[in-house]
């Protein structure tokens, strides 16, 4: 009875011993080694890619950013963090004066609230939003570092969408509330464009200022800014240890 069991126990450590012999030999196998990795994440293969290695300086930068940037003063913290609502606020209040001198020249006098709300809420939001995504967040990502560019955007911005974008919302909002209430005869289809042309050539005069104000403050937010994020890199280059720096 010694015999069969010890040839039986024999056999099973002769199978267990190929599996493991069967299982070193796929290991050291480097086709199974290479889909083994591979079933790993896709991730590990393109790790040392420069694509991989640019946005992870990317985000350490903008981690060191943010880090220097709540070591300001809180003058400079709200300056960069509430100056876009300063922008927008102007923007709605060109909005509202754009709306009004609309509705003076189209003799509307219904529906004074329904048309202020939007011509005071759609020009803060839109403001204060293309300001922060053209402005604000590529200079303090690291993406915007020229100060020119930075100022010219901010300028921009102010005219355009602080400015000159309220004056256009306002003309089909005016233009469908006299054709709804009838207080002033439009033309037709074919002599519309020369008619909204010469309706808005006056207003344009007159909000000149709204305008000029809206570009001026842009660039002034743009520039001060721009200061800020030039402060905070010469902070966080002087307090680099000596053995980072380049030789």
């Amino acid at each position: 009875m010694a015999a069969p069991m010890g040839r039986a126990w024999g056999g099973r450590s002769h199978v267990v011993g190929g599996g493991s012999d069967s299982v070193r030999a796929a290991g050291s196998c480097p086709s199974v080694r290479l889909k083994n990795f591979k079933m790993t994440g896709r991730e590990f293969l393109e790790l040392d890619s420069p694509q991989q290695r640019l946005i992870l300086e990317r985000f350490k930068r903008m981690e060191i950013i943010q880090k220097m940037f709540n070591e300001l003063p809180k003058a400079d913290q709200n300056l960069c963090n509430h100056g876009k609502y300063f922008l927008a606020a102007n923007s709605s209040l060109c909005g509202l004066a754009a709306n009004n001198f609309f509705r003076s020249i189209l003799h509307v006098r219904k529906a004074t609230v329904v048309s202020a709300i939007p011509m005071a809420v759609i020009p803060f939001l839109s403001t204060a939003a293309i300001y922060e995504a053209f402005v604000y967040d590529p200079l303090f990502s690291g993406q915007l570092n020229c100060e020119v560019c930075a100022v010219i955007r901010g300028g921009l911005v102010g005219a355009v969408v602080g400015g000159f974008y309220p004056i256009f919302l306002a003309i089909p909002l005016n233009g469908s509330l006299a054709a709804r209430y009838m207080s002033t005869p439009l033309p037709g289809k074919e002599n519309l464009l020369r008619y909204w042309l010469t309706t808005s050539q006056p207003v344009f005069r007159k909000m000149g200022l709204g305008i000029l104000v809206q570009a001026l403050t842009g660039l002034y937010l743009a520039t001060k800014q721009h200061g800020i994020y030039i402060k905070m890199l010469l902070q966080m280059n002087s307090s680099r240890d000596p053995e980072e720096l380049p030789e």
